[in-house]
């Protein structure tokens, strides 16, 4: 993007900040820094990590995910969100029991390197251009529908909480057209969990503390056990799903360009002992929803909200993590569930409309709901895989057209970095 789209970016900025784009940001910045970031600091403490390398951890993917989504979002006037792979917290936590954190830094920063290539030669948008979109859709709705049901299970776990926030959504959609549903929700719900005294504070230590810079060292092993299956979340998981929900909400994502940066956060967030900072499927989901403002060329605006917030939270992760983690999480699961509503009806009549790769979308769709793992790579990576192979199974007349459009794609489609 030229130097005179990025001002048109800033310029739209005060136009489309709104009570939409700030609800969307905001909604998808609580949901990113709680949760997942009890997973990172449960993750540290089990891979032997102090409480300072940890608060590092956090302000790696924190901070320099935040920056990556606004960088993002002005230069393709998209809502493209930048955070950290979930899975790849988890993953990391159990590699750290056998392997220092300087050996782990080394495999995070190698991971940063293969995501890098894999964009910078081209090589994922043109897999993504060949992949039939049902497919990818039917994955979405797959990896994507335990938002659903987690509202679901939150009623029945909290069902003042939850219900409140669910019945409050829907009456707000009704009758208080001006005001996003999903605020409605939000405030009713918090407002009930004070009430019955549900925000509990722990015992973590409040304070800020300065990130740690780390050395990474290189190791074999590290770099098999780490690196590799790391550098396929990235690309697998998290791009794929952004990738996804935004062709579902009728973008056109720059998909080498997310590929390129989402290694770049790798090999930075290495230096601070971050696993990587890459695109976020479910905070892109969150920031492209119609619950972001009905003017879709907006909605890039909610991820300079959720941007700002990541990178706050990153930065002074040592004051707020116990005031985040005292949130009850039914309130989490059901204001997310609401607020992924809108991406799962479009990815569902993406994925099942057209007559052409039912069978393989639909196998896509199981087998990301299945949560399978293998290979410590997560189901949406094998979603994909798994649609695909059956496709070229038993829908293969479907591929001769799909090659011909990919052709088309690619000779006319120029994407810069």
């Amino acid at each position: 993007m030229s130097e005179f789209n990025l001002g048109q970016s800033l310029k739209g900025v005060p136009k489309f900040l709104n009570l939409n784009t700030i609800s969307a940001g905001t909604l998808a910045a609580i949901f990113g820094c709680t949760g997942p970031a009890l997973i990172v600091i449960g993750g540290a403490a089990s891979g032997g990590l102090t409480h300072q390398q940890a608060i590092s951890w956090l302000f790696a993917i924190y901070f320099f995910g935040g920056l990556l989504g606004i960088y993002l979002a002005l230069k393709y006037r998209q809502p493209i969100a930048g955070a950290y792979s979930i899975p790849g917290a988890v993953l990391v936590a159990g590699a750290l029991t056998q392997f220092s954190l300087n050996e782990a830094a080394g495999a995070y920063f190698v991971a940063g390197v293969l995501v890098l290539i894999l964009g910078v030669t081209g090589l994922i948008g043109k897999i993504m251009r060949w992949i039939p979109l049902p497919i990818v859709m039917g994955m979405i709705v797959g990896a994507m529908i335990r938002f659903g049901t987690g509202m679901i299970t939150s009623i029945e776990a909290a069902p003042l909480i939850a219900g409140s926030a669910v019945v409050v959504y829907l009456l707000s959609s009704r009758y208080l057209k001006k005001v996003p549903p999903i605020v409605s929700a939000f405030v009713v719900s918090m407002i009930v969990a004070l009430l019955l005294n549900q925000f509990k504070m722990g015992d973590i230590e409040s304070g800020f503390i300065t990130p740690q810079l780390v050395m990474p060292s290189f190791s074999l092993d590290a770099i098999v056990s780490i690196a590799i299956p790391l550098a396929l979340l990235v690309i697998g998981a998290e791009n794929a799903q952004a990738t996804g929900v935004l062709m579902a909400q009728g973008y056109k994502p720059p998909v080498n360009a997310m590929t390129v940066w989402s290694g770049i956060g790798g090999m930075i967030t290495s230096f601070f002992g971050g696993h990587n900072a890459n695109i976020a499927g479910p905070m892109t989901a969150i920031c492209s929803s119609q619950e972001a403002g009905e003017k879709k060329e907006g909605r890039y605006v909610a991820v300079i909200v959720n941007g700002t917030l990541f990178a706050s939270f990153g930065l002074f992760a040592g004051v707020v993590v116990p005031f985040v983690s005292a949130m009850p999480g039914v309130l989490v699961a059901t204001v997310a569930g609401l607020a992924m509503i809108g991406v799962l009806l479009s990815s569902l009549q993406a994925a099942f409309s057209d007559s052409k790769f039912q069978i393989g979308a639909f196998f896509a769709l199981i087998i990301a709901m299945s949560g399978v793992s293998f290979f410590s790579v997560s189901s949406p990576f094998w979603a994909i895989i798994g649609g695909v192979i059956v496709s070229l199974i038993i829908e293969k007349s479907h591929f001769s057209n799909k090659s011909e459009e990919a052709k088309r794609d690619e000779t006319t489609a120029v994407e810069v970095v």
